[in-house]
């Protein structure tokens, strides 16, 4: 064994010993080359000085020249490290570097030309040796750099053809990405840019071939497999266009993420990803600044309700990387907690004592949790979300939606929890639904708590959120995978959409500052239409199927609102982030009501504006009813 080792460290030190030699080769021929080429600068300088009558040149002082030249040239390179590896053989400040020696022995030359005693040439002659010494010494290293370039292309007949969408910044950084290695796999063979003023230029030798409209042809004479979307502000409708037109030329998409996704300005090929829905809606990701705003996470007692839920698990990973002191996870199911820590941690073995198992609608289990946990920080994320199965069973809101969310304020109360965020729905606007009026309830519950604490209670309102548990993209991929017919309500229908990530960035930047009674909404753009969105799933799958319309449903909206009929969308703070003040409501009230004056009318009285005016008396009235033959309203 010991024999081995000894041969193994014998042949890495031969090979060690080889790329040394290599690498001083190298640099002994930039000192050569360097040498030749002043050797060649100075007699063409004296040639061309004397009109090339070769009779006038003083041989023997044009060789002291050279001497001169030559000393100067190795002492200076020595002195800017030219010759010891600093720059990159063939880059700027490579170029910068040969410039300066170059010059630097020029200027050598010239003074020493001013002695009496070493007129050798003629002083114009180390000037024009200079301009012929820079050339050939530049041009050298660049023919080196081209044939790096050359020998590290991506092979030809095993990567993909790619066309780039976008001649920017981003397009260029990565035409140089896709060329600097022969394993990247992508071989760009155009560039394609709506700016006429990029027509006709190239970037690293790929030529700008036109805009969107020339997809299809390109896609034709370069024999491309796979379109790539370069341009980081383009809106929806600009990817849907590119993205149609490649797909019907029979590319492949990918898309390079948003700035916030990204984290840094510069794009490589590693930060390819493939398009999804969310580049087709319509709308780019509101700018958040987390880092300079979530300071209020670092090293506090953090709890969050609903922690294994779509919006609570991703909040849980994202509060991680703050440095809280503690992260609670607190939730009623305990698979959804498995696979929350598993997320975050790596491990699920559901035994440290950050993982809670809990039902808010038990007020003193929760009560108990929150005295003997202490949290600073709360993020009531836990509730029942689905409006049709709420429509039958709206007990089940109540008890959640509601006293769940009644409970754990009174348990924060008791514990002096310093923030509390409220998790609530667009829906809540105007509302005409029992998610709906239960999540506009929660709000008013929220608005009464802050009035009665010192720390800031408050709301965060948005609409669906993609990709979440039970969403309609969930529900169109599974219809799509099995082959069924998408189903849709109506062909109008519209929703507000925003990502998971940005739906936890407007929860987070909430609590920064967010007033306390108040509703934060953040501003989702334009409304889309759910049919659209199934059919661009449809174009992304690559398949299509049938859309069928059910018809809107009980209580379901044909288009939903950000905010009530008497809000007002202020805007203090951040622009794309609205501050919607919520009347108050006091729970001790309503239940005293109920007692006095019947459920039905109490019912009426938890969904009231501000200034009295009662909302859809009949149907909340219906809830009420059957709230009152479940007598689920002392439960």
């Amino acid at each position: 064994m010991r024999a081995i080792d000894a041969r193994r460290h014998k042949r890495e030190g031969y090979a060690e010993l080889l790329r040394s030699l290599l690498w001083r080769l190298r640099r002994l021929a930039l000192v050569a080359w360097d040498a030749a080429a002043w050797t060649l600068a100075l007699v063409a300088g004296a040639v061309l000085r004397y009109e090339v009558d070769l009779g006038q040149i003083d041989v023997v002082g044009l060789r002291w020249t050279i001497v001169v030249a030559l000393a100067a040239q190795l002492v200076i390179g020595t002195l800017l490290q030219l010759y010891r590896g600093r720059h990159y053989i063939g880059t700027v400040d490579d170029a910068i570097n040969v410039s300066a020696a170059i010059a630097l022995t020029g200027v050598v030359l010239f003074g020493v030309n001013l002695l009496p005693a070493a007129t050798w040439v003629p002083r114009s002659v180390p000037l024009i040796a200079i301009l012929i010494a820079l050339m050939l010494a530049v041009s050298a290293r660049l023919a080196v750099r081209r044939y790096r370039e050359r020998s590290s292309r991506p092979d030809l007949r095993s990567s993909q053809r790619v066309i780039i969408f976008g001649a920017g910044n981003e397009g260029q950084q990565l035409v140089r990405s896709m060329l600097s290695g022969p394993r990247s796999g992508y071989l760009p063979v155009a560039l394609l840019d709506d700016d006429p003023g990029l027509r006709r230029r190239r970037v690293s030798g790929v030529p700008v071939r036109g805009t969107r409209a020339d997809i299809g042809a390109v896609a034709g004479t370069t024999r491309a497999d796979l379109l790539i979307i370069a341009h980081r502000q383009a809106d929806g409708g600009v990817m849907r266009a590119v993205a149609r037109a490649a797909t019907d030329a029979g590319l492949g998409v990918k898309v390079l993420p948003s700035l916030p996704e990204l984290l840094r300005p510069w794009v490589g090929i590693s930060d390819l990803r493939d398009l999804d829905i969310a580049d087709l809606l319509g709308r780019r990701p509101v700018e958040i600044d987390l880092a300079a705003s979530a300071g209020y996470l670092a090293g506090r007692r953090i709890l969050v309700t609903g922690a294994g839920g779509s919006i609570g698990s991703e909040l849980c990973r994202q509060i991680h990387r703050f440095g809280p002191a503690e992260l609670l996870m607190l939730d009623r199911d305990e698979s959804a907690l498995h696979a929350t820590q598993l997320s975050i941690h790596g491990t699920a073995l559901l035994d440290s004592p950050n993982i809670i198992l809990a039902d808010i609608r038990d007020s003193a289990a929760i009560a108990s949790i929150f005295m003997h946990r202490r949290p600073d920080v709360v993020f009531h994320a836990a509730a029942l979300k689905h409006l049709p199965i709420l429509e039958r069973y709206p007990e089940e809101a109540w008890k959640s939606n509601v006293l769940g969310t009644h409970n754990v304020l009174e348990a924060a109360k008791l514990a002096e929890v310093d923030r509390f965020v409220n998790i609530s729905t667009d829906k809540a606007a105007n509302p005409t639904s029992v998610l709906g009026r239960s999540k506009r309830i929660g709000e008013r519950l929220v608005a009464n708590a802050a009035m009665e604490v010192s720390g800031t209670y408050l709301s965060v309102r948005f609409g669906n959120v993609l990709g979440s548990r039970g969403s309609v993209l969930t529900t169109f991929a599974e219809q799509l995978a099995t082959g069924v017919p998408i189903t849709v309500t109506h062909p109008d229908v519209t929703r507000f959409f925003m990502t998971i990530p940005e739906a936890v960035h407007l929860v987070l930047y909430a609590a920064a500052i967010g007033r306390p009674g108040e509703a934060l909404v953040l501003d989702m753009g334009s409304p889309v239409r759910i049919a659209d969105v199934a059919r661009q799933m449809m174009d992304i799958a690559g398949r299509s199927t049938e859309i069928v319309y059910t018809g809107l449903r009980e209580g379901e909206k044909l288009h939903e609102e950000l905010f009530g009929e008497h809000e007002i969308d202020d805007r203090p703070i951040h622009p794309s982030v609205s501050h919607v003040e919520v009347p108050r409501l006091e729970p001790l009230r309503a239940v005293q009501r109920a007692q006095s004056v019947g459920v039905e009318r109490a019912m009426v009285t938890l969904t009231c504006t501000a200034g009295g005016a009662e909302t859809d008396q009949h149907s909340v009235g219906q809830i009420a009813a059957r709230a009152a033959r479940s007598g689920w309203l002392h439960a």
